[in-house]
């Protein structure tokens, strides 16, 4: 199925006339919850909603190991397929997002009811620079982890395992992980790449920038494209302005375009959800 012409938004997108079969549920990643009134994925939901995608939230704690979100994703996903009646849901899935949901789909055999997993910037290979991190005293790390969980207990989690979050970033416990999860041929899996293109394009991320690019070269910041690499890779994405893309870029964090120039790159990072979208209908899912 491809866009259809008949109606258009004001900056001029077509318009999706029918929707996927099955809806979308968003996994969002380490370090921040589904809010009610301060959304994850920015304008992502509305776009797609207009389009005609029926969109759901994991709710899954911000800090939590792998293993209890997936649990907690796992009671969302029944919660799902019992009001909307589908038989299954495509998963769109940022950061750590994926890995909670390639543990469902494998370890907790959900196969049957995911149509489709796409990953943003997952850390499925591991990153080599939180391997370096890690070889501070250990006593810090875990004290640092420690007073993390207490805030986003505060903040709503019900089991936050900041430390337990932290080693799954590896790449040791993700080379294990990707043994212990093999990919189901029950569900189609495809992953996106994105990259800051200097030290200023974003100035929350400068300092890990440097610290990645140190250690494996270009990066979104915090993770390169080697670390995200799965199943039908979709290729590396840069905005066609100055900035680049960062990891918060990727989920609409500043709820704005990128530039109004066109031309080679992302403008909007909209753009890059309504074609996962457009491709997710193609196929049938």
């Amino acid at each position: 199925m491809a866009f259809q012409t008949n109606k258009t938004l004001e900056e001029g997108i077509p318009y999706m006339a029918e929707g996927t079969i099955y809806p979308i549920l968003l996994l969002h990643g380490m370090g921040f919850r589904d809010f009610r009134r301060i959304n994850y994925w920015g304008r992502i939901p509305g776009v797609l909603g207009v389009y005609g995608a029926k969109v759901f939230y994991g709710n899954q704690d911000a800090n939590g190991s792998v293993e209890t979100n997936a649990l907690q994703i796992e009671m969302r996903l029944k919660e799902i397929l019992r009001e909307t009646g589908a038989a299954k849901v495509n998963i769109i899935a940022h950061s750590k997002g994926g890995i909670e949901a390639r543990y469902l789909i494998s370890t907790l055999k959900h196969a049957d009811e995911v149509a489709s997993l796409t990953t943003i910037s997952t850390p499925h290979n591991g990153s080599v620079t939180v391997d370096h991190l890690l070889k501070f005293p250990k006593f810090l790390v875990k004290f640092g982890c420690f007073l993390t969980d207490i805030f986003f207990r505060i903040l709503g989690d019900k089991n936050p395992k900041t430390y337990s979050s932290v080693c799954s970033l590896t790449t040791k416990v993700a080379n294990q992980f990707n043994l212990d999860n093999p990919d189901s041929d029950k569900v189609y899996y495809q992953s996106y790449a994105f990259v800051m293109k200097n030290i200023f394009s974003d100035g929350f991320f400068w300092l890990s920038w440097l610290l990645v690019r140190h250690y494996e070269g270009e990066s979104d910041g915090l993770l390169s494209p080697r670390a995200v690499k799965w199943g039908n890779f979709r290729g590396i994405y840069k905005s066609n302005g100055r900035r680049g893309i960062s990891h918060c870029d990727e989920v609409d964090l500043r709820r704005r375009r990128f530039t109004k120039k066109t031309g080679d790159g992302i403008s909007d990072i909209t753009e890059i959800y309504l074609k996962i979208y457009e491709d997710l209908c193609n196929m049938g899912f």
